[in-house]
């Protein structure tokens, strides 16, 4: 297995920039593994492949405005920070751009508190103090963090959280969630399909492409997750009499397969709240989904490693490269797929 085994060719007009209104017009891609075929539709028809007793798992994960401007004293040199991992509620891993931010250096958040780099981490990541607790001033002085690939600005910020996100503390949105509205979601319930909601704070390691050859050697970030005693319990019923389960994610694929580890007895998944390391590569045997809802990713990415876990490399850019002709957006903002 190579890194390179994961690259693909996607010019630059084929990611999309703004999203598409209503969130559920999107395009549905919808692939089979076991016969390999592949069917077109909208993403608010996603019910013709779904059935009573499936179990859409969720990542109710929200995005914090976790992109920071600040200033160095003394000299008012204009920096920037992404939080990225909460040590406590002052001191936070961060990514910085700008020069000369060594350990010691002090700076002051525009529209916020103080701070002062403790340590120097990889590359450009540090550790920071803040002089007031970050959830005081955040959703004030910070701007929510878009993915690398857009570059076009969002009118309204609300368009990068899914409509059912309410745990913050992601750097960037579980994408295949957005392209649910309420009423495709009421729609489903009234089918008889079952929604359980988990939390996976995802890290900005999840734009990061693998650069090492061989991608078993590269080290992924942990996330935090968290899979409850209720939503571990309907999942069992379902599994127990039948029904598929369904993750809407990659996101929401490891906090599922993370909680199937810790599993006993009869069980098919157990609760779990902690960090997950969990790098799902092509080999590895799932436990616990049945079905994927996902976005078009990254070449080279953990995701399409991921993907491609579940449906297979080959088939995987294979049915890329059929989207790819038929015209289908893609990453963040892209359209969506469903592996069944």
């Amino acid at each position: 297995m190579r890194t390179q085994d994961f690259d693909y060719h996607l010019p630059t007009e084929f990611i999309a920039q703004t999203p598409i209104e209503p969130r559920d017009t999107a395009r549905l891609l919808a692939f089979n593994r076991d016969t390999g075929d592949v069917e077109h539709g909208i993403f608010q028809n996603i019910s013709n492949y779904l059935r009573a007793g499936d179990v859409l798992v969720f990542n109710e994960t929200r995005v914090i405005p976790a992109r920071l401007f600040a200033n160095k004293i003394p000299t008012g040199g204009r920096i920037e920070l992404l939080l990225l991992n909460e040590i406590t509620d002052t001191d936070w891993e961060v990514i910085v751009g700008g020069k000369g931010l060594v350990k010691g250096k002090r700076f002051v958040v525009e529209d916020g508190p103080t701070g002062v780099i403790l340590e120097e981490l990889h590359g450009a990541e540090r550790i920071v103090r803040f002089s007031k607790p970050v959830s005081e001033f955040v959703q004030k002085a910070g701007h929510v963090p878009l993915p690398p690939y857009i570059t076009m600005p969002l009118k309204d910020p609300e368009r990068y959280q899914t409509i059912y996100a309410c745990e913050p503390g992601s750097a960037a949105a579980p994408t295949a969630g957005l392209h649910f509205t309420p009423q495709l979601m009421h729609k489903l319930h009234t089918q008889g399909i079952i929604f359980v909601f988990s939390t996976l704070h995802v890290g900005l390691d999840t734009f990061a492409p693998v650069v090492e050859d061989d991608p078993r050697d590269h080290l992924i970030h942990s996330e935090w997750c968290c899979l409850d005693d209720q939503a571990a319990q309907t999942i069992n019923e379902a599994k127990a009499v039948g029904g598929r389960i369904v993750a809407v994610g990659t996101t929401s694929v490891r906090v599922l397969e993370t909680a199937a580890s810790y599993v006993n007895g009869a069980r098919f998944i157990a609760p779990f709240c902690g960090l997950t390391d969990l790098f799902i590569l092509p080999g590895y045997q799932f436990k616990v989904v049945d079905c994927l809802i996902t976005n078009f990713h990254l070449p080279r990415s953990t995701l399409l490693m991921l993907v491609s876990a579940f449906a297979g490399r080959d088939q995987v850019l294979s049915a890329y490269e059929v989207a790819k002709n038929e015209g289908y957006r893609f990453y963040s903002f892209g359209d969506g797929m469903i592996i069944l």
